[in-house]
Order: C-alpha cells, then sequence, then structure tokens
C-alpha cells in the first residue's frame, strides 16, 4: 500500500506535529486514552501509506548506512533520530506510545478484547533488552543483515503478502492482543536508545501526595512501570494509570521525583 511517490518526509512532518501535540495534552493534563486514539489510528495510516515515521527501520537502515533507503544523508537521518531521543529525554516515550507506527498498530491490538498475558509484572528484564540490541548492531554493522527486514517490519506495512516475512509481523501484530506490545519491548532496537533516555525524562508522570496507595495504577499498567521504583523507562504514556486513578492530582505529568 506504501505510496512510492509521497516522500517519507511527510511521515516524520506528522510525526513532530503528533509528538508536539501529545506533548501539549500531557502537560496541559488534557490526555486521555479516547484523545489518543486518532493519533494511534493515524500513525498507522502513515506506516502504511509512505512507511514513515517508523522510527526503528530508519535506525535500521542508519546501521546499514543506507542513505539511498533512508531518503536522506546519513548525517541527517543520524540528527533526526538524535533529536527525538534528546525530545524522549524531556518528555517521556511519546515517540514510542503513538507517535511510531510499529508501536502504534500494537497498541490498537492489544484494545481488542481477549484475555491478556503479564499484565503489571511483565518489566522486561534488561540484559534481554541489551541483549538483543548487541545481536542487532552486530548482524547490522558486521554482517550487512537487515534483522527487521526478516522479522516483516517493511512488508507487512508494504503488505507484502507474497513474502513469508509479512506473516511473521503479522504474527506478532496478532501476539499484541494478548501480550502487550511484544516487538517495541523485546525486539526494537531504537526502543532500547529510547528506554534508559525515558527512564531520566524531565517530564514523567509521578505520584503526589495525595496518592492512597490503591494500587489501581500498578494493576492497570501493562508494563509494570507503575509499580513504585520501577522507573520510566518501560512507561509509554498509555495512560491506563491516569485513567484507574481514583484520586484526582494524585498522578500527574510533571517534573520533579
Amino acid at each position: 500500500m506504501v505510496v512510492e511517490s509521497i516522500p517519507k518526509a511527510a511521515g516524520f512532518i506528522y510525526g513532530i506535529i503528533a509528538f508536539a501535540a501529545l506533548a501539549w495534552l500531557w502537560y496541559s493534563g488534557r490526555f486521555t486514552r479516547r484523545r489518543a486514539l486518532p493519533f494511534l489510528a493515524a500513525s498507522v495510516f502513515f506506516g502504511f501509506l509512505v512507511f514513515a515515521p517508523v522510527f526503528p527501520y530508519q535506525f535500521q537502515l542508519l546501521v546499514l548506512r543506507d542513505a539511498a533507503a533512508l531518503g536522506s544523508p546519513l548525517p541527517m537521518a543520524i540528527v533526526a533520530l538524535l533529536a527525538f531521543i534528546a525530545l524522549t529525554l524531556v518528555f517521556g516515550r511519546i515517540i514510542c506510545g503513538q507517535v511510531c507506527p510499529a508501536g502504534a498498530v500494537q497498541e490498537l491490538m492489544y484494545l481488542v478484547p481477549v484475555k491478556k498475558h503479564g499484565r503489571a509484572e511483565s518489566r522486561v528484564p534488561t540484559a534481554v533488552r541489551v541483549g538483543v540490541f548487541v545481536v542487532f548492531l552486530a548482524a547490522g554493522f558486521g554482517l550487512s543483515v537487515n534483522l527487521l527486514a526478516l522479522l516483516g517490519l517493511p512488508a507487512f506495512f508494504n503488505l507484502t503478502v507474497a513474502s513469508v516475512s509479512f506473516f511473521v509481523f503479522l504474527g506478532i501484530v496478532l501476539l499484541s492482543a494478548v501480550v502487550y506490545r511484544p516487538f517495541c519491548r523485546y525486539v526494537c532496537p531504537y526502543g532500547a536508545l529510547l528506554a534508559p533516555a525515558a527512564s531520566r525524562a524531565a517530564y514523567r508522570l509521578r505520584r503526589t501526595d495525595a496518592c492512597i496507595d490503591c494500587r489501581k495504577c500498578e494493576r492497570a499498567c501493562p508494563t509494570g512501570a507503575a509499580t513504585p521504583g520501577a522507573g520510566a523507562g518501560e512507561c509509554y504514556l498509555c495512560g491506563r494509570c491516569t485513567e484507574a486513578c481514583l484520586v484526582d492530582g494524585a498522578l500527574v505529568y510533571g517534573r520533579g521525583r
């Protein structure tokens, strides 16, 4: 379905606009899961339309030093990807939450009303993420192997149904109906870079003195990030915790501890 005549820059422009709008919604206290739905739908639409802004795949092409496929000089791509890491240091993982098409399609699939697996205690061990990231770098830099293509990320958004890899990523998307964001949390190389940045974000979800320790936010969180002491690295700013919170002002997005 990808329309080659539309420049991928259109997807990145959308990504910047969507990021700014979502950051404002969180900052102003107006973010809700219902208001996030149009962004999720638009992100998936741009994924199928121009295959951008699919940040993990752009990062994959950068590792492979494939400027032709990127559609921009390598230095420009490096600056763009570093800029979004810097934005994550300020605002958290908004990119992963609602802007990246790969994450958005999994987020929408998780809305399917079926029994979920691994909720609230499913933090991914850091060693797993580091190990997968090392394999990704070794395959890209050392062997020039495009692992994300083998997993079917481009085939899925290009609707290349004749390819086996298409069904690999389709399987990952279907799995995300019961397991929260398996690609983002176990595989995505760009997410592995954004997680440490998000854990130190200036603006993040935090509890206030109004918290009554009902733990509803912890039970609602699909990654375990709402657990005290867990950090914000695995927080995708999905809004489930704030939606479940019983006390107005007990869980807020802002600066501070």
